[in-house]
């Protein structure tokens, strides 16, 4: 990597050169492929040919079609889900519980 020398920023290395053509540009003055593409040096994509009309891929297996979902009983869901809560409020209560003690237990080591 070069980096820039002298009084200027180390953002004008990076920036195009002035339009008056005060410094050496490197374009290409035909396209690569001798045509009359732009002079930038592309000239876009390759042409390729579209498949037949109708073409498709063939089919060897259909699939089964979608089976029916069983009918869900919210009633039991919130059920559920309220244990569940009631399960991780506990847990939750007994990890700071048992954090509150170890804090009060060092407090009091320090303290003494």
């Amino acid at each position: 990597m070069t980096t820039p020398t002298g009084g200027s920023s180390p953002d004008d290395y990076w920036r195009r050169p002035p339009a008056g053509g005060d410094g050496p540009v490197d374009q290409p003055t035909a396209s690569p492929a001798g045509g009359s593409g732009p002079p930038g040096g592309y000239t876009g994509p390759p042409p390729s040919t579209p498949p037949p009309a109708g073409w498709r891929p063939p089919v060897h297996l259909e699939p089964a079609p979608p089976r029916r979902l069983p009918p869900q009983d919210m009633a039991a869901l919130d059920v559920a889900e309220q244990r569940a809560q009631r399960v991780t409020y506990s847990f939750g209560a007994v990890a700071g519980v048992v954090l509150l003690v170890l804090v009060c237990l060092l407090c009091s080591r320090i303290i003494l």
